[in-house]
């Protein structure tokens, strides 16, 4: 019997990114939304989770002010995401950690003014789950950011790759029991900005 490894897991990651494969950079449109959403850090703690090549960790830390920590399941994405940061002061902090399963204890800080989430909810098994762990490393008033493809918007005859995305029923999921949802759609992405 074979077993297929989780997509949200190391297993299905760590070969991916030890070859060499890219994912969609951070745009411009992007980080204009996120200054507009999120505002400036202050100093404040936030979270990426799935943070790979570290592209919007350095936003986050350099940019915007907040004091951040990215986490990704994947050695090799977060040795990538190192040597790209050369910012000035101090920068962002690294974590080897699968999000899912982790002892969360093992991160900075136990609450985040901001947790972000960018490409990688579709990829979660658990979502439930996965939102429940979110909610529970989330400070009393702070924001989680969700950028994630909305299945059926590529303009491509590829069926595996039309259904990218998440689905009407994962995007309900993913606003349920939030007071705040803001959304603004980018291209095939939708960004989520979510308040308790």
């Amino acid at each position: 019997m074979t077993t297929t490894a989780s997509t949200a897991s190391a297993a299905y990651w760590e070969p991916l990114w030890a070859e060499g494969r890219q994912y969609r950079q951070l745009c411009e449109a992007e980080k204009q939304l996120m200054d507009q959403y999120l505002g400036p850090g202050h100093g404040r703690p936030a979270l990426d989770i799935g943070s790979g090549a570290g592209s919007l960790v350095r936003h986050l830390h350099h940019e915007l002010g907040y004091r951040t920590t990215g986490v990704d399941c994947s050695p090799s994405a977060l040795a990538l995401a190192s040597t790209l940061d050369a910012g000035p002061g101090p920068g962002p902090t690294w974590r080897c950690l699968d999000i899912t399963a982790a002892d969360l204890t093992a991160l900075p800080d136990p609450a985040y003014a901001l947790i972000t989430c960018r490409l990688v909810y579709r990829w979660m098994d658990n979502k439930p789950a996965f939102l429940d762990r979110v909610r529970g490393l989330l400070a009393l008033g702070g924001t989680f950011w969700v950028v994630t493809e909305i299945a059926g918007r590529r303009t491509t005859t590829d069926p595996a790759r039309q259904g990218l995305g998440i689905t009407p029923a994962d995007a309900e999921l993913l606003t349920t029991g939030w007071s705040v949802v803001r959304t603004t759609d980018l291209d095939v992405l939708r960004c989520y900005a979510l308040r308790p």
